[in-house]
């Protein structure tokens, strides 16, 4: 398994953005700010455009496909890797948003896994199960259901703790 060490991680998810002008604000917006000084910055699907990973050059990019990203075939749909000493499980999710984490954990049943990223309901979550933090930073640019708009912070010190920012896009 490959393995970085980074502390400070930017997420996020449900971008749906439409052409390089968006995808050039929205990084332009959180890397001035909420994801100023991060180290690293994963995304957890539905980019919906292809141009976005390279709007946050030099910062290193981890991402997995979404159900709405049909131009981004060369990205995986799950992936695992190591911060530090944790292990990282990064997914999209699928179906309706009521159930999606146990599908999510079953996906991953094989794996012991520190923590799992993942997206698609467009509602942040930040909560234990069993012994795995469940991470979705929601969206920052269509809030759906949740309350606000939102991106996420993983600091990956002694324990992983993680944070959502309100965000407007």
């Amino acid at each position: 398994m490959i393995s970085y060490n980074y502390k400070l991680i930017g997420v996020l998810s449900d971008t749906h953005l439409r052409d390089i002008k968006e995808c050039a604000d929205l990084a332009e917006k959180l890397t001035s700010g909420p994801f100023k000084n991060v180290d690293a910055i994963i995304h957890a699907g539905d980019h919906t455009c292809p141009e976005l990973e390279s709007c946050f050059y030099p910062k290193p990019w981890f991402s997995v496909r979404g159900n709405m990203d049909s131009l981004l075939v060369d990205v995986p749909q799950y992936l695992i890797f190591g911060i530090n000493n944790f292990r990282v499980g990064v997914i999209h999710g699928w179906g309706s948003p009521h159930d999606i984490e146990q599908r999510i954990l079953e996906s991953f049943a094989a794996h012991s896994l520190d923590v799992i990223i993942y997206g698609h309901s467009h509602y942040p979550a930040c909560h234990m199960v069993a012994n795995t933090l469940m991470f979705n930073p929601g969206s920052p640019t269509d809030k759906r259901y949740a309350p606000t708009c939102t991106v996420g912070i993983l600091d990956f010190g002694d324990i992983i703790e993680g944070r959502h920012i309100e965000f407007t896009y």
